[in-house]
């Protein structure tokens, strides 16, 4: 298919373009960008004028559901919500039912992605097998069947021998693992410890959850060269932990959630199951150094978490509630609220869903890391437009997702996504 997106501001913050241009696409390439060839016949053109012409976004956390919890997501609904959200790659965790630790699961996710013709899927394999930190997994068999990295989900590793082993094992064939850091022990909560948790008598996760796993994370990539990449970071001491390890030199990487970067305990309001996120929402100068974190890099990358949660699960009292929210038709429009909001500017607010989650996934993308991320010509055509000043209001019936819970119901949020072009195709079109 032949597509031409006319009259577009075309903003590639990779190359720190920024320019009203055409943007030829051809056999699943862009084969120009600023004017189309003379002879380029296309078969769908798309008015582009008024809106951004960016590259595809890719968000690092994206649950399907899977297989094993349709009554929450089915593969199809996410996949439309991922693609209306202009998201064109995402990174699935591993804790689906059965766990992902088999080539078998993953090669049967993948070809079920595929089959569906809209957002690439990049399965995140299991670190040990289903999740119990006790056996590791054949992390070569994951790899060829199609995993990009190795993690334990939102499961912590207890037992440091064993990760120190997965991280050696991992080091050995430059694999990278994604954790997240949070001490089993002291992560038992459901709010974050604080004045908050305390007078609405929830139990609390305290920063030293954050803070122990990072430190114990950081001595062991010293001792093994792992690279490692944190997920969803939570404080603003887990922020300032980051910075030095980063200065030291450690192969590191992280990334925040849309949660975490726009809301606060104080949100959970009178019990609002809405808030039940994992991590817990935590304190306003927590969010703030967040905010910074990822405006001057020390974060890298923004992910939607995107955890579809059925009726019944978030109908429960607070505490007994399933953590998670549906985010990533929101993850566009929550980082262009910051950008804004942080004066970091449109070129950034675009960089942490695009350029740099590609930049943490490198190598494991294989021949699609030259050009993702990015608007290049010869690269492949993964693009987003939107609209920058279309602001609607989240009316969670009217999400694509199966899951309708979300924090930010209400809110009237900027940007809208008009077209998403995945290896040259429109996958979705508003």
């Amino acid at each position: 298919m032949k597509v031409l997106i006319k009259n577009g501001r075309v903003i590639d913050p990779a190359s720190n373009r920024d320019e009203i241009a055409d943007v030829a696409i051809a056999a699943g390439r862009i084969i120009a960008i600023g004017s189309a060839p003379a002879d380029f016949a296309p078969n769908r053109t798309v008015d582009a004028s008024g809106c951004i012409v960016a590259p595809g976004l890719m968000d690092l956390a994206l649950r399907l559901r899977e297989p094993g919890h349709e009554h929450e997501g089915m593969l199809e609904s996410e996949m439309a919500a991922t693609v209306a959200g202009g998201v064109t790659s995402l990174v699935c965790p591993p804790d689906t039912d059965p766990v992902l630790d088999e080539p078998g699961l993953v090669e049967m996710l993948k070809f079920r992605a595929e089959k569906l013709h809209q957002a690439r899927v990049f399965p995140q394999g299991a670190l040990t097998r289903n999740l119990q930190g006790e056996v590791l997994t054949e992390m070569v068999e994951l790899t060829e069947s199609g995993c990009v990295a190795f993690g334990q989900a939102d499961v912590p590793l207890v037992n440091t021998q064993v990760l120190q082993r997965a991280m050696q094992y991992a080091s050995t064939f430059d694999y990278a693992v994604w954790l997240r850091p949070q001490d089993y022990y002291l992560g038992q909560g459901v709010a974050a410890s604080g004045a908050l948790a305390t007078r609405m008598g929830l139990s609390g996760v305290p920063v030293a959850a954050e803070v122990i796993a990072m430190q114990t994370i950081f001595e062991l990539m010293r001792t093994t060269g792992a690279r490692v990449h944190l997920c969803r970071i939570s404080s603003a001491a887990g922020v300032a932990l980051v910075r030095q390890a980063k200065d030291e030199g450690l192969p590191l990487t992280c990334d925040v959630s849309i949660n975490s970067l726009h809301l606060t305990d104080t949100d959970i309001g009178y019990f609002d199951s809405r808030m039940r996120l994992n991590p817990p929402l935590r304190q306003q100068a927590d969010r703030e150094a967040l905010r910074e974190g990822l405006a001057d890099g020390t974060i890298d990358a923004l992910v939607s978490d995107h955890t579809p949660v059925d009726e019944d699960a978030k109908a429960l009292p607070f505490a007994e509630s399933e953590p998670g929210a549906t985010g990533v038709e929101l993850l566009l429009s929550l980082a262009l609220k910051w950008g804004q909001e942080s004066g970091v500017g449109l070129t950034r607010a675009l960089a942490v869903l695009t350029s740099e989650p590609a930049r943490v996934l490198g190598n494991a993308l294989g021949t699609l890391q030259v050009s993702a991320g990015q608007l290049v010509t010869g690269g492949v055509a993964d693009v987003c437009v939107f609209d920058p000043q279309t602001e609607w209001v989240v009316q969670p019936d009217m999400l694509r997702s199966q899951g309708k819970h979300t924090p930010f119901s209400g809110y009237e949020l900027p940007g809208r996504v008009r077209c998403t072009i995945v290896g040259g195709q429109i996958a979705f079109q508003d």
